[in-house]
């Protein structure tokens, strides 16, 4: 608990001065800023606590299984799962679709009905999941091939600033938001776990150099699908 609050520490400092210094005002509603600091703190606490006694240990256990199990095919159906299955429940990607969604109909993009900001935020978050899905599974490639992962990032963001050029500027923003809201809490923990559990368990890959870089991948596909997505709607 201790190490959390220390992490959190230099924010409330930044948020103190600011609020005491510059703005020179009480801190509104103190005690229930108290009490909401305390429960980010005891929610750290133990989000970090679940990672070490569970994430970790599974995502690394399930690469070692099936790198032991030598069935490439289940191995990639695993690890398009992984990435599908953990950026849909992802909570920010959610709420950036959802917010996408509303900000789409408020500018006249799509209808402005519940029922069309529905199918607009859906469609988008699985656009997202699925290229991360595609993207877990070409690092789990690269790992098991020992491809360059510089050449195949240069060549990404080549491909990014193309379709940059190419797509609605309504989606390109959005595009580069959900690049970021991919890589938050519940895909980073379990699929780092599998790219360095795979890499421990391949002969002559090393964990530090092969076992990360996916979250690279999952970070650079949505931009390119979502304008893609977005080029298509």
């Amino acid at each position: 608990m201790t190490g959390s609050l220390r992490d959190l520490l230099p924010i409330i400092l930044v948020i103190a001065f600011f609020q005491l210094f510059v703005l020179q005002q009480p801190i509104p509603n103190f005690i229930e800023i108290i009490i909401g600091t305390l429960f980010v703190v005891l929610g750290l606490t133990f989000f970090i606590y679940g990672l070490e006694m569970g994430l970790f240990p599974i995502g690394e256990s399930m690469a070692n299984a099936f790198a032991r199990k030598g069935s490439v095919l289940w191995l990639l159906l695993f690890a398009f799962a992984l990435g599908f299955g953990t950026t849909v429940a992802e909570p920010a990607l959610i709420a950036v679709a959802d917010e996408a969604a509303q900000v789409a109909a408020n500018g006249g993009m799509i209808e402005d009905s519940q029922a069309s900001m529905n199918a607009y935020a859906s469609g988008l978050r699985y656009t997202v999941a699925f290229s991360v899905g595609l993207a877990i599974v070409i690092g789990v490639m690269r790992i098991l091939k020992g491809w360059s992962i510089q050449y195949m990032i240069m060549g990404g963001y080549i491909l990014v600033v193309i379709m940059t050029a190419l797509a609605p500027k309504e989606i390109i923003g959005i595009a580069y938001d959900s690049g970021g809201v991919t890589t938050s809490t519940i895909t980073v923990p379990l699929v780092t776990a599998l790219g360095v559990g795979l890499a421990s368990s391949i002969q002559g890959r090393n964990p530090m150099i092969d076992g990360f870089g996916l979250i690279a991948f999952a970070s650079l596909t949505p931009m390119i699908f979502v304008m893609g997505y977005g080029m298509l709607i």
